[in-house]
């Protein structure tokens, strides 16, 4: 028999890449839109859209296989987790930083 990982270090491992990318992303997006004169809410609601589209994949899995999909449904919400957290905090940042 195969050995599975638990459902919450799948979900850990989910959350802090995802809080990774869209962190650093983020701060880099409002540093690019402070120099290029873009407005700040633009820039959210495109990282908004992308925080979606990096879960869609699990969102589907978990949709069209409800009943195998247990690693999808953990990897999800850590994704979402991830991404809730990192594009709520990296305003702060960016704010303390001067981008915002």
């Amino acid at each position: 028999m195969g050995e599975f990982l638990p459902d919450y270090l799948i979900r850990e491992q989910a959350a802090v890449g995802a809080l990774v990318v869209f962190g650093v992303l983020r701060i880099i997006g409002a540093a690019l839109a402070y120099e290029r004169g873009w407005r700040i809410p633009v820039v959210e609601k495109l990282f908004i859209g992308a925080a979606v589209l990096y879960c869609m994949p699990q969102l589907f899995d978990v949709l069209t296989h409800m009943y195998g999909a247990r690693g999808a449904g953990a990897e999800l919400e850590g994704k979402a987790a991830g991404c809730a957290i990192a594009l709520f905090c990296a305003p702060i940042l960016g704010h303390r930083l001067g981008f915002e």
